[in-house]
Order: structure tokens, then C-alpha cells, then sequence
């Protein structure tokens, strides 16, 4: 996994502590909180921020923290780190978090968690932003953070609903902010610094034999929005620590002595300007302080698998030589600066295809003038992808084929420009340690012998595979399927063989077998998730379809999707074997220059791009980064010593076969026809719930994102219904339901104008009774007509618990037990996520999935959403 680097940038951290009240208790245990975190942060051995860089507040007024804020969120480029102690105060329900500053009453003069502090930050400038909130009910806060759109990580200092400040605690520092201290200042043993995660599985070892005033265990929380990679915020080590590079050194230093020559300068302009006929210019600092001009920034789209290594590539560009020596023609750019600042964001394949085929709609809507056509169907191009791209790094040829497929000929604004690969990773098909296949070798592995090892009469296994539609890694293990000489789906011709596919297809139908990519498929089988009663396919008996690197990255434990860090490589009994499908083209990550019509600085921008390009596919630059992440090289694709495919308990083949992608984009079009003729018809019913609580904490947001992915699938194969719950115009009927669209629609545009109807408010005060309304649905769905069905749950929480009458629930039980089978694909973003016994036995007993909320939840159900027309057996 990726670590984000932060030295050398402009770093702010902001430090509030409140241990004096006017009206609520003083905290005398926090008054040395801000003072000895501050020491820590400015330490040596931390090496991070610099003098000036530490804010610290003691608030006894709202507007001081806002203040603040607004100051840090405008200097910080780098990281930014805000910490808040004192206390903290949550509503009967347990959302809307509020911080207490001295000022504060019960209910008034508070800070809010979401409309204040993620407000601000929603502003913020910085590459990387972390949160650390000690106080009470913390734990609370991961509700409404899943509404940041910045890459964000959250440390709470207590599980929810937990009170952690009894008042009496000794001073010189809370007991949190004791064992935070000292893990910043000391580090940890065997590690060469502190990342957020380190720091996160520090302090619950150090606070495991502590109790919160309510006598509970303390658990610190932690969470994730927009980032799978991990943040240093200490270089401290009690082994022997490297020096600071020169680089960085150099640039601190040059920091003070830029800003007093600045001053001397100024004041010189201002007494030799009246005196002389002429223009003095003067090179006056940006706004963060620094001595550097604004650096270009170039954005970069790829997908969400690849994103955390490009993010650290970028950042190893950004740093390096190549982009901070002067060049000809920059001699006034002082020596240090960074030319160039990359942000790397990611967005799945389906999207990035629409995004470039309504390239004119994408480029007007960020210049103001863009208009909605028919044939976008509502599509929201900066909401995803988002910005419009400079450089896209797809996963594979084949996905830039597709998407200069779908553009316009003549009128697209856009032109892609495909240039070379600048890293290579295999496709693989992983096999359980204990079912290891008979007689086949694992390097060279012909898809017969895969299919029929792994086949109800051999190994039994089920192949599961990221969706081709969704994922470039499932595309190309379809492409290697279908079109593989010696495989089952390939004909001599290079064109799928229809028959073939479907029965290719028939062994990749396991209920909710498609995922949006490799990473979530295998988050999905690793064994500390807990995902086995909320409806996951048991990983014993799976046979996962990912790339080689994702595959290392599961055995080593390493983050992965949704799932962060384990402390060590997943024990022999649960790993996942490597084979190699022969002819199955390795995913080649090209590099696509993007131009934009009309762009003022275009050719700056294309000598931007061809800087970072060549650094990229530089033996000492962009290719030891990327193979240092578990990716093969452009010119030597033998792993290089270090890299995490040569580690033992990786189970990959080091030395395994990397075969160039040579099929054109006739055969990918074909393929994609394949699959698509491969399909069932699918339907179906999204079951929203629309009470007021889902307006809380940023769930309203992800439930419709959500909607909306699954409208985007809807076409004359593939119809849906829209429901939603309570309804407002019977609202004692617990069971009655708005039909926004009916059952059966194949045109998304009516669901999309009522998900617009919803997001300007269109809501109801009154519970949300789960269970009885999804008892009518599924009454509803078990008559519909279609072979393949599910129904898309998307809630908060069930509010109808307290009135519910015990033979709602016995209902509800004989209907998930009837036949035939419709699938619950629940959402759920309420506190207990998925944990809850009623929508783990939901799912379990529909052979459905439950999702809990998180950065990547709207695509892994959109990749389950996808599994319900996948081939089966049965009639077409």
C-alpha cells in the first residue's frame, strides 16, 4: 500500500481544545492537550511540520473555530490535520455530532460535525486531510463523513454513542491524547514511521485495558472517504531513522529567507518607484507563504483499483527532480518549486465511457453551458467521473478502444491521444491453498483445464469476476475468455463463438458473482470482513478472476478496496494460489493524453504531460514506484528485488507470463456484444426510503448516487421500478409506498427526474418502516414475470420496529422462503451499517448481499446490481 508523503509541502495542523465551560463541566484533564500535541508535531523526530505550520485554538464562541478553519483550508497544500478535545453532544437519535467550544449551552452556540467542519472542509486545498476528534460520542462522526469529497481519514477517539471524558483524569494531557503523544514522538517498533493506520492499531493496543466512564471497553474508530492509501504523520522510529532528504532540507530553509528578502524588496519598490520612469515587477509569493509560484495542475483519471499507486507516483513526481529543477526558460522559477501538482482521482470504466462520449456536455457544464441531451440520461459528468481529465491511465488498451468507440466522430470536444504503456500487471485466476488443481500448472494454465478442474465434478468451484461493463480487469478476463486460441470461447477467427460464451457464462453466474473490480471482489472474500451471513459466497469454494497485483495484495494482507491494512499476511489456510490463464493479455495501463478544444494553455499543458510520461516510464523514476507497488515494469517485467510479488507468501509466480494485449477494437466491440447476448434480461424494484432521517449525516447523497448507478443500467433488457417509503400520503398505512416509477420502465429519464424531486427535498416526517414495505415489494416481485430479479434496497436504518405487529415479521419470513428467489442488494447507511441481525438474515436468507456505507459502496452494489442478468441455466 501507497504512504502519502507530506514533507516539504505546505503542511498546516489545527489544534482545538476547549477544557473550560461556562455552563457544561470544565475538562481539567485536556487543558495540556494542545501544548504537548503541538511539542510532538514540531519534534525532530515527527518531521513533518515546521514552525508556523501548528494552529492552535482555545474557542469560547462558534465563529472562532469557523475562523480558523477558513485560515488552515486556504494555506494548506499538503496535509492538513485537525484535532478537536473537549466535549461533545449528539441529539436523541444519536446523529447531528455538535462540538463544544467554551460558550456552548446544551443546545446552543455549538460547532456542527457536518454543516460547519465538513463544510469547510469541503474547501480545502490540501492533497490529504485527517481528522482526529476527542471528545465525546466521536464515534458518532462517521455518519455524515461519507458525505467529504476529499481524500479524508478519520480517527475517533471512541466507538459510538460512547462517552470518553469523566473530567477527573490527571492533567498534563487526556489519556487519549497521552497515548497519541507518544506514539507521534517515540514511533513504533519495526517501522520506519507512523501512518494513520499504524497510528489508529497503536492506540488501541494502548488503550485496550482502559474503560470509558460508561464502563465499556475503549475501542478507537477510524475511517476512510476517497482513499485506500495511508497517510505518514510521523517520521519518529525507535530503530535508527534516515536522514531528511536534501531536497526537502533545502526547501524549508529557503522558506523564511524567501519571505524576509520578499519584505525588503517591497519596501525597496516602494521608494524607488516615484523616483524612476519605468515598472518595477516583483515576483510577490502565493498565497500559502511559500516562496513558489502556483505549480500547473495537471488532473489525472484512471480507475479506482489503480488509483492509491498512481496517487503515490504523482506524488513522487511531484517531488522529484525532474519536476522541481529549473528548465530553460524558467530561470525565474526558484530552484525547488514544484512545475507541476497532479490530482489523481478515479472513476469505474462505464462512467468514463459515458464521460467521453458526452465529452461536449462534460467540458460545458465546467465552463457553465452545458446541456443535458436524451442520450445522456441524466448523466452527471462531474459528479463522476468528475473534473475534466489531462491525462487518463485506463486499465487496458482495450478500455481506451472502448471509449473512442462511443465518442462523436467530428464534434467532440475531447481528443485522446493513446500513447505507451507505463506499467504492466497479469491476469490471474485465484484458487483456494487447500483446493489447489490437479495437473495443471499454475504458469500455464489453458482455460479448459481451468473450467474443468474448477467444474462441479472436480474442485467445485465458483468463478467470480469484477463486471466487464463496470471493470477494465473484468473486460480483459472476458476478452481473455472468449478469444483465447486454445480456450473454450475462441474460434480461429478471433471472434467469440455466441454458443461458447453463453457456456463460459453459465460458470460465471454465482448470485452476486460481479463486482465492481478486482479489489472489492476480493475485500469481499477476505476473512476478517465478516461478510459470510450478510450473503457473501463462501470463500472457500470461490475462484476469484483479479490481477496478479490485487491478488499479492489480498495474501499480504495489504489495504485493499474497502478493506484497510491487516498487521501481517493472511495465515497459508486462506490465501488465494495464482494461475495464469494462457493468452490472457496483461492489463498495459497506457498513458491517453487528453486535449480540450479551445484551451488556452494547451501546449503548456501537453509539455506537462510529456514530463510526468517520461518520468513515469523512467527505470529510476515512475517505474520504481509502480513496481514497488506490486506492478510489473515497462522494460523489465521480471519483478524487481522488493517488490511485494517476490515475497513468498504473495502466491504468485514472480517469473509468470505478462502477454501483450494485441487484440484490435473490433474484437474488444465484439466481445462486449458477446457478453451482452450472453445476458438474461434482468428487473429490478429500487425500495428507497425518503423519511427525514436520511437527510442527516450525508446518507441522503449516497442513496441516490446509489439509484442513480442502477438507472444507468436500465434499457429494453434491463427494467426497474421505483419506489419509495413512507408514503406521505398515507401515513398511517406503515406499509404503504409511493410508486414514483412503475415496475417494468426501461427509460431511466422518469426515475432520474424523481431522484432530482427527492434530492430538492421531497421528503417525509415520519418513520420508515422497513419490513412492511419491503414485504410489499417482494409480494410484488415474486408475481413479476421476469427470470432474473432483485430488489435494491437503500435506507438508513428501520423506524418501524417500535409499532410493528408481530405478523408483519412472520410475513415477511414466509415470503423470503417462497419461490421463486428475488434477491435483497441492501444499502444501508444507518449507524449499524450491515451489523444488525435483521438485515444480515435478510440477506442471507434472499441469497442477497447487504453493503455497508463507505467510499466504495456505490460501486460494489452497482457490481451487484450487475450480477442479476448474468447467465444462467434456464431459459433465455
Amino acid at each position: 500500500m501507497s504512504e502519502y508523503d507530506a514533507r516539504g509541502k505546505a503542511n498546516r495542523a489545527l489544534l482545538i481544545s476547549v477544557d473550560d465551560y461556562r455552563t457544561l463541566p470544565p475538562l481539567p484533564a485536556v487543558r495540556d492537550n494542545v501544548h504537548k500535541l503541538e511539542q510532538a508535531l514540531l519534534a525532530p523526530g515527527t518531521d513533518l511540520f515546521t514552525k508556523g505550520e501548528v494552529v492552535t485554538c482555545r474557542p469560547q464562541e462558534p465563529w472562532e473555530v469557523e475562523q480558523a478553519l477558513d485560515t488552515v483550508v486556504q494555506e494548506a497544500r499538503g496535509l492538513l490535520l485537525v484535532y478537536f478535545a473537549g466535549h461533545g453532544r449528539v441529539g436523541s437519535d444519536g446523529g447531528n455530532l455538535h462540538l463544544m467550544v467554551g460558550a456552548s449551552e446544551r443546545r446552543h452556540k455549538t460547532v456542527s460535525w457536518q454543516d460547519t467542519v465538513l463544510s469547510y472542509l469541503d474547501n480545502a486545498r490540501a492533497d490529504r486531510i485527517v481528522i482526529v476528534l476527542e471528545c465525546c460520542y466521536a464515534g458518532n462522526a462517521s455518519e455524515a463523513f461519507h458525505s467529504c469529497r476529499h481524500p479524508t481519514s478519520l480517527l475517533m477517539a471512541a466507538q459510538p454513542n460512547r462517552r470518553i471524558f469523566s473530567g477527573e483524569e490527571p492533567t498534563g494531557g487526556s489519556v487519549f491524547n497521552r497515548a497519541l503523544v507518544r506514539i507521534l514522538e517515540r514511533g513504533i517498533p519495526g517501522k520506519r514511521f507512523v501512518t494513520f493506520e499504524d497510528l489508529v492499531r497503536a492506540l488501541r493496543e494502548q488503550l485496550a485495558g482502559e474503560r470509558t466512564p460508561m464502563g465499556d471497553v475503549w475501542e478507537p474508530r477510524s475511517a476512510k472517504q476517497n482513499t485506500v492509501d495511508d497517510v505518514i504523520l510521523s517520521f519518529a522510529t525507535p530503530e535508527a531513522r534516515p536522514p531528511t532528504p536534501l531536497r526537502i532540507r533545502l526547501r524549508r530553509r529557503l522558506k523564511p529567507s524567501f519571505r524576509r528578502w520578499t519584505g525588503l524588496l517591497l519596501i525597496l519598490a516602494m521608494i524607488l518607484v516615484p523616483a524612476v520612469t519605468g515598472v518595477v515587477l516583483l515576483r510577490l509569493p502565493n498565497d500559502d507563504g511559500a516562496p513558489c509560484p502556483p505549480a500547473l495542475e495537471l488532473r489525472l483519471l484512471t480507475a479506482p483499483e489503480a488509483e492509491p499507486a498512481l496517487r503515490q507516483a504523482a506524488f513522487d513526481y511531484e517531488m522529484s527532480e525532474t519536476n522541481t529543477r529549473p528548465l530553460t526558460g524558467e530561470g525565474d522559477l526558484p530552484d525547488g518549486c514544484r512545475r507541476a501538482q497532479i490530482t489523481v482521482y478515479s472513476a469505474a470504466r462505464d462512467q468514463v465511457d459515458q464521460g467521453f462520449a458526452a465529452a461536449e456536455r462534460w467540458q460545458g457544464e465546467a465552463l457553465g453551458t452545458g446541456k443535458a441531451r436524451p442520450a445522456d440520461k441524466g448523466f452527471d459528468p462531474l459528479n463522476r467521473p468528475g473534473p475534466q481529465p489531462d491525462i487518463w491511465i485506463p486499465e487496458s488498451t482495450a478500455d481506451y478502444d472502448e471509449a473512442r468507440r462511443g465518442m462523436p466522430a467530428t464534434t467532440s470536444p475531447a481528443t485522446l491521444h493513446y500513447s505507451a504503456p507505463v506499467a504492466y500487471t497479469p491476469l490471474v485466476v485465484g484458487v483456494p491453498e487447500s483446493r489447489r488443481l490437479d495437473d495443471v500448472e499454475p504458469a500455464d494454465a489453458s482455460w479448459p483445464e481451468l473450467l474443468t478442474q474448477t467444474d462441479g465434478s472436480h474442485h467445485d468451484l465458483s468463478l467470480l469476476r469484477p463486471s466487464p461493463v463496470l471493470s477494465g480487469t473484468g473486460l480483459l478476463h472476458t476478452l481473455g475468455l472468449y478469444l483465447a486460441h486454445d480456450g473454450p470461447a475462441g474460434t480461429s477467427a478471433g471472434a467469440p463463438d455466441l454458443t461458447l460464451a453463453r457456456q463460459a457464462e453459465e460458470r460465471l453466474s454465482a448470485p452476486g458473482s460481479q463486482y465492481a473490480g478486482s479489489t472489492e471482489l476480493l475485500c469481499s472474500l477476505r476473512p476478517d470482513t465478516g461478510t459470510d451471513a450478510a450473503g457473501s459466497v463462501d470463500r472457500a469454494k470461490s475462484a476469484p478472476l483479479v490481477t496478479e497485483k490485487s491478488l499479492a495484495d489480498y495474501n499480504l494482507g495489504h489495504a485493499i478496496g474497502s478493506c484497510p491494512a491487516r498487521p501481517s499476511a493472511l495465515p497459508f489456510r486462506d490465501r488465494y494460489l495464482a494461475y495464469y490463464p494462457r493468452s490472457v493479455p496483461a492489463l498495459d495501463h497506457p498513458l491517453v493524453r487528453v486535449d480540450w478544444q479551445g484551451a488556452t494553455d494547451a501546449a503548456v499543458r501537453k509539455a506537462a504531460v510529456a514530463r510526468f510520461a517520461g518520468w513515469l516510464r523512467a527505470p529510476g523514476g515512475g517505474q520504481r514506484t509502480l513496481t514497488a507497488q506490486g506492478y510489473r515494469g515497462v522494460r523489465e517485467t521480471s519483478p524487481p528485488p522488493g517488490s511485494p510479488l517476490r515475497d513468498s507468501r504473495a502466491d504468485v509466480d514472480p517469473v509468470g507470463p505478462v502477454v501483450p494485449f494485441t487484440a484490435g477494437p473490433e474484437q474488444v466491440s465484439q466481445v462486449l456484444d458477446g457478453y451482452d447476448k450472453a445476458q438474461k434480461s434482468s428487473q429490478v424494484l429500487i425500495l428507497m426510503d425518503t423519511s427525514t432521517s436520511m437527510a442527516d449525516g450525508g446518507r441522503l447523497p449516497v442513496a441516490l448516487s446509489a439509484a442513480g448507478r442502477a438507472l444507468e443500467m436500465a434499457g429494453p433488457r434491463h427494467t426497474y421500478g421505483l419506489w419509495a417509503f413512507p408514503d406521505r400520503a398515507h401515513p398511517a398505512d406503515a406499509g404503504a409506498v409511493r410508486e414514483l416509477v412503475r415496475l417494468g420502465s426501461a427509460d431511466p429519464a422518469p426515475g432520474k427526474a424523481a431522484l432530482d424531486r427527492i434530492a430538492g427535498g421531497e421528503l417525509v416526517e415520519h418513520g420508515a418502516a422497513m419490513e412492511e414495505a419491503l414485504t410489499r415489494a417482494l409480494r410484488t416481485m415474486k408475481k413479476s414475470p421476469a427470470t432474473n430479479k432483485a430488489i435494491v434496497l437503500l435506507l438508513d436504518q428501520d423506524d418501524g420496529a417500535a409499532r410493528r405487529a408481530a405478523s408483519v415479521e412472520r410475513t415477511l419470513g414466509t415470503l423470503l422462503e417462497e419461490k421463486p428467489d428475488v434477491p435483497i442488494l441492501a444499502l444501508v447507511l444507518g449507524r449499524s451499517g450491515c451489523d444488525t441481525f435483521a438485515f444480515r438474515q435478510l440477506a442471507g436468507a434472499s441469497h442477497g448481499q447487504c453493503v455497508p456505507a463507505g467510499p466504495q459502496a456505490v460501486d460494489t452494489l452497482a457490481g451487484r446490481i450487475a450480477s442479476i442478468g448474468t447467465a444462467a441455466k434456464g431459459d433465455r
